[in-house]
């Protein structure tokens, strides 16, 4: 049998993957808030990269204040999606969906980032199935039935199984 590496060693040899906690905002009507970056063609659920030394929801309640400029109760994590490492990304990310709740009056509250936001629009789960990337639009319809079921979605690289 061998020996034991020393946790320093043992640790730095371990698989490292992102963290990136995303919010489910709905208006009254259901509909779901997107955002459309400036860096990137496509648009995403608000929401951004967990930082070292915060949790996922922590990240999640900093990025839509951030971004978005409101204060929101972060709720019950709704969908998990694991998605391996794929070019340009040299490491796997696991997305972490956390119920943001149903935003009254919107359009009032909303104060957008411009330097890392163009705009926002409350789409039809449709809608943003043609908004987001492929890879990540079932986050979606995932999220909102596990708001409906009190039941996290574990989605496999963008697909829900």
């Amino acid at each position: 049998m061998g020996e034991w590496a020393p946790p320093e060693v043992h640790y730095a040899n371990l698989p490292t993957f992102h963290a990136a906690a995303a919010v489910l905002i709905t208006d009254p009507a259901g509909r779901v808030l997107l955002v459309k970056p400036n860096y990137r063609e496509s648009w995403l659920m608000p929401g951004g990269y967990v930082e070292a030394d915060e949790f996922p929801h922590d990240a999640a309640r900093r990025e839509v204040r951030e971004e978005l400029g409101l204060t929101l109760d972060i709720g019950a994590l709704l969908a998990v999606d694991w998605a391996p490492a794929a070019d340009p990304r040299p490491r796997a990310m696991v997305n972490l969906i956390f119920d943001g709740g149903v935003l009254e009056e919107a359009e009032h509250a909303i104060r957008l980032r411009t330097q890392e936001l163009d705009s926002y629009a409350f789409v039809s789960v449709l809608e943003s199935a043609q908004l987001l990337p492929a890879a990540v639009a079932q986050r979606v319809p995932a999220s909102l039935e596990a708001r409906r079921s009190g039941a996290t979605r574990y989605l496999f690289g963008g697909v829900l199984r």
